[in-house]
């Protein structure tokens, strides 16, 4: 009898992941955009790893500028799978995710290339540009992905954002492996603008919630059929994940943005000083 093929998912699927789904299809699940409270969130890496496990998913900890809960995360994952990660915030707007197979190249890039340039605020853009980041990259076996490409609110903090504007050179988001094309903090066309980013480039594909609370992480996933993080990375720069997941409604925007303000308080004014007002708003 003629065997039965079955048609690929599509690499993007806008509805809430299943453990039973993912687990159907063979996949390794994980959410790639997570902070904890090593960066501007109160999620502790213990409670994060515990709902992971409940979940049946796994997690990068991509805390802005910053190691420590991506180490802490490695070190306490017990049948986990953890992925060894960190959100950099580059001078001129974009926010790069970093993916490593290894925590000790994780924490190499970050030691000689990150830490030595990072202003006063954690979460503050480090005195680096998209370029020079990528430079330094270069010297790692990691994934490289843009997290919300296409910016958010009022801010241009996208790569497509700083490249219509000019301050990024276009040929630079060629030099990415992915793009995030759902992210939970996004809205659906911004969303979808960076899937279209993502096509029209060749590049992988990334998703994550981008969680500042506990209760967000999860809704967004990145599927591959993989035994390990290292072929599940090789899985995205091949193309070969697939995202599922929903935005936040407006309810839970206005939650996760009153949790993080007293994070970012205290940095205000050295905000305003480094020129969001200049190099960010539009027009």
């Amino acid at each position: 009898m003629r065997s039965l093929t079955l048609p690929p998912p599509p690499p993007v699927l806008f509805k809430t992941p299943t453990p039973e789904e993912t687990a159907r299809e063979g996949y390794l699940a994980a959410d790639l955009h997570v902070h904890t409270n090593h960066s501007d969130s109160f999620t502790r890496v213990r409670d994060l790893l515990r709902s992971a496990a409940r979940q049946g998913i796994g997690c990068a900890v991509t805390d802005h500028n910053q190691v420590r809960g991506a180490v802490e995360a490695c070190h306490l994952a017990s049948g986990v799978p953890v992925i060894p990660g960190i959100e950099v915030s580059a001078d001129d707007g974009p926010h790069l995710l970093f993916y490593f197979p290894a925590l000790s190249d994780l924490t190499d890039f970050y030691r000689r290339h990150i830490e030595r340039k990072k202003r006063d605020g954690p979460c503050l853009a480090i005195r680096m540009t998209t370029a020079e980041i990528l430079d330094a990259r270069e010297d790692y076996h990691c994934v490289a992905a843009e997290a919300h490409p296409c910016g958010y609110a009022f801010l241009n903090r996208g790569m497509q954002e700083g490249i219509e504007c000019g301050r990024i050179d276009a040929r630079t988001i060629t030099r990415l492996d992915a793009i995030e094309v759902i992210c939970g903090g996004m809205a659906r066309p911004h969303n979808l603008a960076a899937a279209d980013l993502a096509c029209t480039y060749g590049l992988g594909r990334t998703g994550g919630t981008d969680s500042h609370l506990l209760r967000e992480f999860g809704g967004v996933v990145t599927c591959a059929e993989a035994g390990s993080v290292e072929e599940f990375l090789e899985a995205i720069v091949r193309r070969r994940s697939v995202v599922i997941g929903r935005e936040r409604n407006l309810a839970e925007k206005a939650m996760m943005g009153a949790a993080v303000l007293p994070h970012h308080l205290p940095y205000a004014l050295p905000i305003l000083r480094g020129c969001v007002w200049e190099r960010f708003l539009r027009g």
